[in-house]
């Protein structure tokens, strides 16, 4: 089959059998295209409050099909690849974040939405890149244990110094692929160019942005700003996806190696496979997404 045609069967088989199709930003274009929501992971979770369809397919990671799960027990979610997983959610085990607890005992944790149910768990607040020194200035708590992206963790420290902050050494691999260097040539190449950047990156990146936000952030900051160049900080499929949306506009990678190989493991293959019943149903013990809704019901709390 075409890309066409296997997206024209895709499309009936999802209004067949009641699939909705959720889609992160990250993903091939194609499959943004048949998807029925696109966005970062909180807006593919939220989503699905209210939906008709009893199923949903997650065309992204793991982390994002279990927060599905968490704020949708009733439906039946569906993970399009069972490998794709999130390195930077994977690294923090809960014997880590234990052994951090026990080191700053006073400090509430604060987990970015980027970790597995089993670290959401154990935190009292979760974070989203788009609203995480929101809610954090709206904690009455003065320190916290930001885990476990170092980067968007000291972004927050430089926006609440009146706060003080630890953090797990860790992060996204791939926005740590790009650095000064890149950031120096990129700007030689398009002198006439923004660079927006997503506070994944590393300090040395985000010190020269013109814009630092979500996925979602710099994709209305490209589309509503009268500038015509833009170089962009985040996964490599946002410089597509803004070609398709703003062909008026050009759209520059900050580096080549700003590719999420996770996100690249599912395929149209993959999603036409998942609705003839193939893919990873998400299971949670209850007790567990309990434990994980507490800390994202406390960031709708703060405004999140």
């Amino acid at each position: 089959m075409t890309i066409r045609e296997l997206q024209n069967e895709i499309l009936r088989l999802k209004k067949e059998k009641g699939v909705l199709i959720l889609a992160h930003s990250y993903e091939r274009h194609e499959i943004l295209e048949i998807a029925d929501v696109t966005g970062d992971s909180y807006r593919l979770a939220t989503a699905v409050k209210g939906a008709k369809e009893q199923t949903v397919l997650m065309c992204g990671v793991r982390f994002m099909a279990e927060t599905v799960k968490i704020l949708a027990p009733e439906k039946r979610v569906i993970l399009s690849e069972k490998d794709a997983g999130c390195p930077m959610a994977d690294e923090l085990t809960p014997e880590l974040l234990k052994a951090l607890q026990e080191k700053y005992p006073n400090a509430v944790t604060a987990a970015y939405i980027n970790t597995t149910a089993k670290v959401k768990a154990m935190s009292d607040v979760c974070v989203t890149s788009s609203s995480a020194v929101k809610v954090l200035s709206r904690l009455p708590e003065k320190e916290i244990l930001f885990v476990p992206d170092c980067n968007l963790g000291g972004y927050c420290a430089k926006s609440l110094p009146e706060k003080t902050f630890h953090f797990f050494d860790g992060g996204c691999p791939i926005h740590m692929k790009a650095g000064r260097r890149d950031v120096q040539w990129a700007k030689a190449e398009h002198p006439n160019a923004l660079l927006l950047v997503h506070p994944e990156c590393d300090d040395e990146v985000t010190k020269s942005a013109d814009y630092i936000g979500s996925t979602s952030g710099i994709m209305d900051f490209a589309k509503k700003s009268e500038r015509k160049e833009f170089i962009i900080g985040t996964e490599n499929s946002i410089v597509e996806h803004l070609q398709y949306e703003c062909p008026e506009k050009k759209f520059y990678p900050l580096s080549k190696g700003l590719v999420c190989l996770n996100m690249r493991l599912t395929t149209l293959k993959s999603v036409y496979d998942c609705l003839l019943g193939g893919g990873e149903e998400i299971v949670l013990d209850e007790s567990l997404r309990l434990a994980a809704k507490r800390p994202i019901d406390k960031m709708i709390e703060l405004g999140g």
